[in-house]
């Protein structure tokens, strides 16, 4: 969330904004986040059914899924035009772009891990 605080600092101090950093910062923390989360889910997921060969293909799945996700969105914006990277009225498809990153990050670990529980 620091890139999202740097972000709304820099607009409010008339700094030029860097869309491509601001996403690719936003990308790294989210994909920390979710190798996190990811792990402490599904090491409580082994846990709670035994069943520890199936939720490690779940991670697996879930690597897989999220690193390509995360390069999509980070390249969408590192290909930006330099006039585009700093332009401001691109806020709105930044936000949206953030947004769904972290919808990502967040709740895909908590669904495929619902999933493996209720597969178990």
């Amino acid at each position: 969330m620091k890139a999202l605080e740097e972000v709304s600092q820099d607009a409010a101090a008339g700094k030029p904004v860097d869309w491509p950093k601001s996403m690719s910062d936003n990308v790294a923390i989210a994909l920390i986040v979710y190798t996190g989360l990811n792990i402490f889910l599904t090491v409580d997921a082994i846990k709670q059914t035994g069943m520890r060969s199936l939720a490690m293909l779940c991670l697996i799945i879930l690597v897989a899924g999220i690193i390509p996700a995360c390069r999509r969105f980070e390249k969408r914006w590192r290909d930006l035009p330099e006039e585009a990277a700093h332009d401001r009225t691109l806020s709105g498809l930044y936000r949206r772009d953030q947004a769904m990153l972290w919808l990502l990050a967040l709740g895909l670990p908590f669904a495929i891990t619902l999933l493996f529980k209720a597969m178990a």
